[in-house]
């Protein structure tokens, strides 16, 4: 039996305040510790320890072992990651789990492994558009206004429509409306609610049946730390990861329910897309991100095809 391993999990959300990525990896500590395997996940929520973008980073170094990460945040160092956030791929909860098992999605968890990383649990979190002074519905209205993006995909389609970026984490966002910085957002179901949001929004246009918005947050371990585990250990770690991502696959519906009812009741206004709205945003992402992305990615252009071919 080896000794008793401690991880250290990382990760942006707020601790203990019932945010879905928090919680996965919460409900992983949890039942490692449950096993008796002789291990041990100490969690850091909130950016305690490490800085949300350099998290990735800090597994290479072995500063943490895991972390519930938004893979776009790693695209500089791997840039076919910006494909785990294009405008318009996946388009429902029920798609992102037919991606999950695409040939795409291989493709990415091997580039995941090259970077010495192994996927613990999936999850791909569904989100919306805020504005700050009016509601953000047609590519029109995103024009002259400062917008900040989750990542390289979508700053290239609001630029598309005439938004100048604001490149911050989520965990930043609310300060920056606050302070005038940014007059829009995109971010996921889940931050605009954890991150309270609606308190700096008059309009928020939520994922409805036009979402324009996913992203692939998993849960990873550095292969150095996953190796360092005994077979009990390994056993243990995966049926917890699988216990979170079930719990995760429940859960990733109702944050957008909860989304709509949150911000209605704190007197937001709550849009939806139209079918000719959303398909004027994927026009312009086609345009930007998809034709940057298919030209300037190594195997983009492939990695975009296998995407759009998951019905």
């Amino acid at each position: 039996m080896a000794d008793n391993i401690s991880l250290k999990a990382s990760h942006q959300f707020p601790g203990g305040k019932g945010d879905v990525r928090d919680e996965m990896v919460q409900i992983i500590a949890r039942e490692v510790a449950a096993a008796n395997v002789g291990l041990e996940i100490k969690v850091f929520p909130g950016s305690s320890l490490v800085k949300a973008q350099e998290q990735w980073k800090a597994m290479q170094t072995g500063q943490i072992d895991m972390t519930s990460f938004p893979l776009d945040y790693a695209s500089g160092f791997h840039p076919q990651f910006g494909a785990t956030l294009m405008p318009g791929l996946v388009k429902s909860h029920a798609h992102a789990a037919r991606i999950n098992a695409s040939p795409f999605m291989q493709d990415i968890r091997g580039i995941i492994e090259s970077g010495g990383v192994k996927v613990l649990a999936d999850a791909w979190l569904a989100g919306a558009f805020g504005g700050k002074d009016k509601c953000i519905r047609k590519p029109e209205d995103a024009a002259g206004l400062k917008v900040r993006s989750a990542g390289a995909t979508f700053a290239q389609m609001w630029a598309g429509a005439g938004a100048s970026i604001v490149s911050i984490p989520s965990n930043e966002v609310y300060n920056a409306l606050q302070q005038g910085v940014a007059q829009g957002t995109d971010t996921s179901s889940g931050s605009f609610v954890s991150f309270r949001l609606y308190e700096q929004l008059k309009c928020l246009t939520a994922p409805g049946d036009n979402a324009l918005w996913f992203m692939y947050e998993p849960v990873l371990i550095s292969k150095r730390s996953w190796d360092k585990l005994n077979d009990a250990q390994k056993g243990a770690l995966t049926a917890a990861s699988k216990k979170a991502e079930a719990f995760f696959t429940a859960e990733s519906r109702k944050l957008d329910d909860k989304l709509v009812e949150t911000y209605k009741k704190n007197n937001v206004e709550v849009v939806t897309l139209s079918d000719a709205e959303a398909d004027a945003w994927r026009a312009v992402a086609q345009k930007t991100s998809y034709k940057i992305f298919s030209e300037k990615v190594p195997g983009g252009k492939e990695l975009i095809e296998k995407a759009l071919s998951v019905k």
